[in-house]
């Protein structure tokens, strides 16, 4: 599993622009199944993305697709974690269980 941390690196104008086509890419992923939750930080400075991707090598592919990454708007964390508690309604999320 995955936290994707993004933090803006343009003026919140620059981000307003890409929001829908941003919107669109979240979508298709969580379509997939590749996306648990998003949102945004607090103060807004930027966003935080969970994911099951298989691999930090298939998260790193997918964010390739954000409109934020292709128009430079933020950086990217990708931080690799393996749940060992969880709340069960979060048990089909978690791999092998």
């Amino acid at each position: 599993m995955f936290i994707i941390s993004l933090t803006y690196k343009t003026p919140l104008e620059s981000v307003e622009i890409h929001i829908p086509e941003h919107n669109n890419f979240l979508q298709k992923y969580y379509d997939s199944g590749h996306f648990i939750t998003s949102g945004r930080k607090e103060p807004r400075t930027g966003g935080i993305i969970i994911s099951n991707a298989q691999s930090k090598d298939e998260a790193e592919q997918i964010i390739k697709e954000d409109p934020f990454y292709i128009h430079h708007i933020a950086d990217y964390e990708i931080i690799e974690f393996i749940p060992s508690k969880h709340n069960e309604n979060f048990k089909s999320f978690i791999k092998d269980s």
